[in-house]
């Protein structure tokens, strides 16, 4: 990961930090485990008019959602809702959630996990996005279901 430290800060410069496409969704990671001594993950989304995540549980993370741009429906087992731009949506560990973009827009937002650890699942799983480069194909993605469902349990996560 790309990033400068000076005086035990550490600073992330725009467009750096690994980048992304999983099930068509893009993510940069802009701080891990390695550059937050374990505190947190933080992740840069754009998820596309109907991308995001089946219903799924962190066991081990905390996660939350700022939302900078788009409509996202945030749902759980029982409940649907739609949270707009400048939402905050947090969600503890071991609670039951998805997300997915409702809107004819992409969704631009920030995931945090916390502590950090969960953001590597975006490594191992997605294939590299580099600048200006399009989602992969559709067909690409039972691929990527097989491969999550294959790792996911590492991450102490499970798809429900």
């Amino acid at each position: 990961m790309s990033f400068e430290e000076f005086e035990g800060i550490v600073h992330i410069p725009p467009k750096a930090g690994p980048a992304r496409w999983v099930f068509g969704d893009h993510y940069t990671i802009k701080a891990d485990k390695e550059n937050t001594n374990g505190s947190l993950g933080l992740i840069e989304a754009m998820v596309p008019p109907g991308g995001g995540p089946p219903l799924h549980i962190h066991h081990d993370s905390d996660e939350a959602f700022y939302l900078i741009e788009g409509e996202l429906e945030i749902s759980n087992e029982k409940r649907k809702q739609i949270v707009g731009a400048g939402a905050f949506v947090f969600v503890p560990r071991g609670k039951v959630h998805a997300f997915k973009n409702v809107g004819d827009e992409p969704c631009k937002m920030l995931i945090i996990f916390t502590p950090a650890g969960f953001e590597r699942f975006f490594t191992e799983l997605g294939v590299p996005a580099e600048e200006g480069m399009s989602a992969p194909e559709a067909a690409q993605y039972a691929a990527d279901v097989a491969k999550a469902q294959s790792i996911v349990a590492r991450y102490r996560a499970e798809y429900v």
